[in-house]
């Protein structure tokens, strides 16, 4: 023992350096065999090699996909899909509903998706909390058979404890309940909502919530989809988390704004074969699709063609980057974007570019007051790339706006959850719906129009009028909003 310890008492440099090479050396490895991104992977080598033992660790958290890909979970995912597809007949055309130039689009959809295109929908537009929360509540209240419901952020605030309580009255009446949290946004607020409906019996699940064991939550791959679904028939889907901040009758002129959608008809059975792959991930549990989904009520009129778009860091992990892509290419007149965290790589701004100098008009709405300061920077130092392009950019004055929607042409919608930023579109599970209707384009257009008269102008010269420590200081951040 002596003769250990004397080893090691002469030698520790050496062995701190030699660990310190073989980690680098594994996880550079790791990088460079894994990562499809070739800047993706440039980075995380020069991290690993620079940064001794504080590079490996950041990148064994937050730069390996640990999203598993086996055989099995390809069948439970195919099972589910097939059942969807049956339940109704696909959309034969879009052109006489939406517009000509959708027809390809639809097509580029019905292979990046796997969902079918189905109609008979009726889709509700909700405007922020006040829309909202009374709508899934009431919705919840009238649950007989089932609830699932998905969240990002669930907080332990006051509109939690109301959802918490219609889920306990839901459970009380026989109701089956499943609840699924990020394990990230589960602690935005203290304590976790998760003890207490846990408590009340409420069958609630955490999505990846552990690291090798330990009681972290991974730093990227996060659930970022918001879902409800409700007796086999009822869907409520979009961009809102459930926490009070954006309910103006509690928060008053202080509230934020977002949007969510209610869904009648086949796209909530396709919400719910999105929970119930995300369940089975998490917990091992099957949903079976017989106890889940029965046969539906036709939905209201008007109906329209709609679909679900998801976007995860697996096989899905273009999708969404493929339809914005498709969209931009196949949009004439004018295209509108309002997200709340605007940071597209260079193929999504040359797709914006060349879409505003082919002539088309292309408007993209901005918070002008963020709620994450440092993706603020990032994306004040990446604007001028698209306003050189021809885009006009947008920086609303009121309230901060987590909406995330698209239109193009007053014909075909996209909404969701996902933002335009890398983060949502290869590191997060999201879930979106392309809507071939031009009613509600108009009325989402609307909505974004009412925006760009409440803003101020981005232009190369408000930029340039910005004070070069800042512009310096935003460049910096934006080298790192891969990661942001």
């Amino acid at each position: 023992m002596l003769a250990i310890s004397q080893f090691f008492s002469d030698y520790w440099p050496h062995l701190v350096a030699i660990a310190s090479l073989t980690l680098s050396a594994v996880a550079a490895v790791h990088a460079a065999m894994n990562k499809n991104d070739v800047r993706a992977a440039i980075a995380w080598v020069g991290v690993v090699i620079m940064s001794p033992f504080v590079g490996p660790f950041l990148y064994l958290v937050a730069g390996i996909n640990r999203i598993r890909h086996d055989q099995l979970s390809t069948q439970r995912s195919r099972l589910i899909k097939d059942y969807v597809n049956h339940t109704h007949d696909p959309v034969a055309e879009v052109a006489s509903i939406a517009g000509p130039q959708f027809d390809s689009l639809r097509l580029l959809c019905d292979r990046v998706s796997r969902f079918p295109l189905h109609d008979g929908n009726h889709i509700t537009l909700l405007d922020s909390g006040d829309e909202a929360y009374p709508a899934m509540l009431q919705a919840i209240d009238g649950a007989q058979h089932c609830i699932a419901l998905q969240s990002y952020i669930f907080d332990h605030d006051r509109i939690g404890l109301q959802f918490a309580a219609a889920l306990r009255r839901a459970h009380e009446r026989g109701v089956t309940i499943r609840v699924l949290i990020d394990a990230v946004g589960a602690k935005y607020s203290h304590p976790p909502i998760v003890g207490l409906l846990r408590r009340d019996g409420i069958r609630t699940a955490l999505f990846m919530s552990h690291v090798l064991g330990l009681r972290m939550p991974y730093a990227n791959l996060r659930s970022h989809r918001k879902i409800l679904f409700i007796d086999g028939h009822l869907g409520f889907m979009g961009g809102m988390n459930i926490r009070e901040s954006f309910l103006a009758s509690l928060m008053g002129s202080h509230a934020a704004h977002d949007t969510h959608f209610r869904i009648e008809g086949p796209v909530a059975a396709q919400l719910f074969a999105v929970f119930a792959n995300d369940w089975e991930f998490t917990t091992r549990e099957r949903l079976r699709i017989e106890d889940w989904c029965h046969q539906a009520p036709d939905a209201p009129h008007p109906q329209v063609p709609a679909r679900c778009i998801r976007s995860s860091p697996d096989r899905f992990i273009a999708a969404t980057h493929n339809v914005l892509l498709g969209a931009l290419a196949v949009a004439q007149h004018h295209v509108r974007i309002q997200s709340p965290y605007f940071l597209p790589d260079q193929t999504l701004m040359g797709a914006l570019n060349t879409a505003a100098r082919r002539g088309v008009r292309v408007d993209i709405v901005i918070p002008g007051s963020n709620n994450l300061r440092l993706v603020s920077y990032a994306m004040d130092a990446q604007l001028a790339q698209v306003i050189s392009g021809g885009c006009r950019v947008w920086a609303s004055r009121g309230n901060f706006d987590h909406s995330k929607l698209l239109t193009i042409d007053d014909g075909w919608s996209y909404v969701g959850s996902s933002n335009l930023d890398p983060r949502s579109l290869r590191l997060n599970f999201e879930l979106d719906l392309e809507i071939y209707d031009p009613a509600l384009a108009r009325q989402i257009a609307g909505r974004i129009d009412r925006e760009i008269a409440n803003a101020d102008q981005v232009t190369q010269e408000t930029l340039q009028a910005i004070p070069f420590w800042k512009r310096l200081r935003n460049r910096v951040i934006w080298l790192a909003s891969p990661y942001l």
